[in-house]
């Protein structure tokens, strides 16, 4: 009987025991894979999140691409190549001290990858560093000499300190290693035989309350021969309350790195309504601050200029700070002392002052729009050369500026004038631009 008893005893247990086992090591498969679900299902929501940045970088949606950065890096925090793009995305959006922070870091880690060293190059050439961008644009050309991108990135860096022959040997590597490389073509034509032009074509009006109007029609020719020389050359047509005149303007700028000196004068069919002659100089000096400021930059200008007219004769001394801020905002203030001296009158001085704010408002592949607007106060508006007398003004406008391409671009100009005895002057204006 305790025999029989043991017996149906264990065919009475054993089952249960048996289920409990089994529950125990599903139980057990259940957690480990609620553990790793997470990071299985983190993963698995971007499989190709690198076409996902990309993406979110063409249409500027930069926080996006951002989050999608930063999850991965989450994932992988001491993957470089990760961080790499993290870089990428920093320096896409503008934000270029943090890039080149990050490229810096990434190159602690490991100096091995050719791409981060041609990041940090790109970054640095943009950021106007430009030894610095030399030295990463080196040791990225070292570690790969074969790749054409390396070699048209050290042509822009080169062009841009001046030694166009090195650079046009560069562009040249560049072409050799990809032929169908549009970057190394066109950098090539850029440097060839050291020359740029710039082609413009433009007209203006003043609409005035007490006078019929003015119109204007004028063609210009800037050239830069080399990284020393330019050259500008200009023709004028005017319409004045029924008069015609025109006039030639020219002019040569030597640039040395401390500064850019120009000298040039004018001569014209004058009709009694613009000077018979004019010669002008204009000294300009630039320095750098570098990315870590809030002011990158400024740029101070002198300049003298003498107007010949039948009955009087002006000189106006003319000074211009330009402020460089960030994101491509620029401050200008200038101010402008004006002599006069007309037949049976004294000689007198007057003052006339301006600032100007210019800011970007969108960008897209190679088409910029930005925008600028000013205001102009004096007793003398020389804003028109040929307008000459005694009246006191403030002036209001602003422009546009339409980046077509890298070769066209267009702008446009407007601003209102407020005078004494209660007159007024509404100015507009278009012109259209030909880079070759």
């Amino acid at each position: 009987m305790c025999a029989k008893s043991d017996t149906l005893g264990m065919g009475r247990w054993a089952p249960g025991r048996l289920f409990y086992g089994h529950w125990t090591v599903i139980l057990s498969l259940i957690a480990v894979a609620l553990l790793t679900a997470p990071q299985a299902l983190g993963q698995a929501t971007t499989p190709n999140w690198q076409a996902t940045v990309r993406k979110y970088a063409e249409a500027k949606d930069w926080d996006s691409a951002m989050r999608v950065v930063e999850q991965e890096i989450a994932f992988a925090p001491q993957d470089t190549d990760v961080r790499a793009w993290r870089a990428r995305v920093l320096a896409w959006s503008g934000k270029l001290l943090d890039a080149e922070k990050e490229y810096l870091e990434i190159l602690k880690i490991s100096r091995t990858d050719p791409d981060n060293w041609l990041g940090l190059a790109n970054v640095c050439l943009r950021e106007g560093e430009l030894p610095q961008a030399l030295q990463a644009i080196n040791a990225a050309e070292e570690l790969d000499p074969k790749r054409s991108d390396i070699h048209a990135t050290r042509a822009r860096i080169l062009r841009a300190t001046g030694k166009t022959n090195e650079a046009k040997s560069e562009f040249q590597s560049a072409l050799r290693l990809d032929p169908g490389s549009l970057e190394a073509r066109q950098g090539l034509v850029s440097v060839r035989h050291g020359a740029q032009h710039e082609l413009r074509i433009g007209q203006d009006n003043d609409l005035f309350n007490y006078s019929a109007g003015f119109h204007d029609e004028w063609m210009s020719l800037g050239s830069r021969w080399t990284s020393h020389w330019a050259t500008s050359v200009a023709g004028n047509f005017y319409q004045r309350s029924g008069a015609e005149a025109g006039k030639f303007v020219g002019s040569i700028t030597r640039r040395q790195p401390w500064a850019a000196i120009t000298a040039g004068g004018a001569i014209g069919h004058d009709n009694a309504v613009i000077p018979k002659s004019e010669a002008f100089f204009d000294f300009d000096h630039g320095w750098r601050t570098g990315e870590r400021s809030f002011i990158r930059g400024v740029e101070i200008d002198y300049a003298q200029h003498w107007y010949w007219y039948q009955a009087a004769r002006i000189l106006s001394l003319n000074g211009s700070s330009l402020i460089y801020l960030p994101q491509d905002w620029t401050f200008t203030l200038a101010a402008t002392g004006a002599r006069s001296a007309f037949s049976g009158t004294g000689v007198e001085w007057k003052p006339s002052g301006l600032s100007r704010l210019a800011f970007p408002l969108m960008h897209w592949s190679d088409r910029r729009l930005s925008g600028n607007i000013f205001f102009a106060a004096g007793t003398e508006n020389f804003a028109i050369v040929d307008q000459i007398g005694s009246f006191a003004s403030q002036t209001y406008g602003g422009g546009l500026r339409f980046q077509l391409s890298d070769r066209q671009d267009i702008t446009g100009n407007a601003g209102y004038q407020r005078r004494t005895q209660n007159r007024t002057d509404l100015s507009f204006g278009l012109s259209y631009g030909i880079h070759f």
